[in-house]
């Protein structure tokens, strides 16, 4: 059966990118867009714009998966391992994040509501959402996913574990706030020297998080929970969470494609 898989698995990986690539609009941020229309309403008004041309998503996405990306990637390289949750202070700060955005979210989404559907008019706004807010509530919450995730797949998959949590003081915290903190302050400038490369670590963000979640279930399916010393080792499992990760993103474009017959944002009204 490992035999099988060896070759198995990286042969439906090429599949999987190569339907991809090929059914994905054309040029290096059409494939970033085919990403972000997968998971994200990709409304043109409530998106950062590289010159005339969108972000591949809105500006809320584009927040929490660039900061789930540094996340991960600041994590990986400082506390490699690590598999505790944070410490409850740290989690505490996690969860408000989450909750202001919920909130923002829920009080953007009934804007959208009323301005585009005329509904729910007897309702009050809390305020006016606009990109800032979206973006800076989206950052947030891209730290506690990118920080519960990290810890989730080292629990998972290494033979020598390091319980200690990954996030375990204040100085660790703030570091990632302080980072991705100028890193919205570079994005609201709206520089294309900004957004582009901020387009490509967004999508980046969504593949990691995706491709993380589907080898985790790859080494649950399989039974060789922390089974590997180093990722060398683990590369089927890898290799499978990507590809999975391909597969449902095609899914989703193709699916969401015959629905609206555009690569643009949901029709409204």
């Amino acid at each position: 059966m490992q035999k099988i898989t060896r070759w198995a698995v990286p042969i439906a990986f090429f599949f999987a990118l190569a339907a991809f690539l090929y059914l994905a609009p054309p040029g290096l941020l059409g494939k970033a867009d085919a990403v972000g229309y997968a998971i994200c309403h990709r409304i043109s008004e409530r998106s950062f714009h590289l010159g005339t041309r969108q972000l591949p998503m809105c500006a809320r996405d584009t927040g929490t998966f660039t900061s789930a990306a540094v996340t991960l990637l600041i994590l990986s390289l400082r506390k490699p391992k690590r598999g505790g949750m944070p410490v409850k202070k740290i989690a505490a700060v996690l969860i408000l994040f989450f909750l202001i955005w919920a909130v923002d979210g829920s009080n953007s989404y009934l804007y959208l509501l009323k301005e585009s559907l005329g509904a729910f008019p007897q309702l009050a706004n809390i305020y006016i959402p606009n990109n800032t807010l979206r973006l800076l509530t989206g950052t947030g919450m891209g730290m506690g996913m990118g920080t519960v995730l990290y810890a989730a797949f080292n629990q998972s998959v290494w033979k020598e574990l390091d319980m200690r949590p990954a996030l375990e003081n204040w100085r660790d915290l703030g570091l990632l706030i302080v980072l991705m903190f100028f890193v919205d302050l570079a994005i609201l400038t709206e520089s294309p020297l900004v957004l582009y490369p901020v387009a490509l670590i967004s999508v980046l963000g969504v593949l990691a998080l995706l491709s993380l979640i589907f080898t985790v279930v790859w080494v649950m399916v399989t039974r060789e929970e922390n089974a590997f010393s180093s990722l060398r080792e683990m590369w089927i499992p890898l290799t499978a969470g990507m590809t999975l990760t391909l597969i449902m993103l095609l899914a989703i474009d193709i699916f969401r494609f015959r629905l609206t017959g555009t690569w643009g944002a949901f029709p409204l009204g």
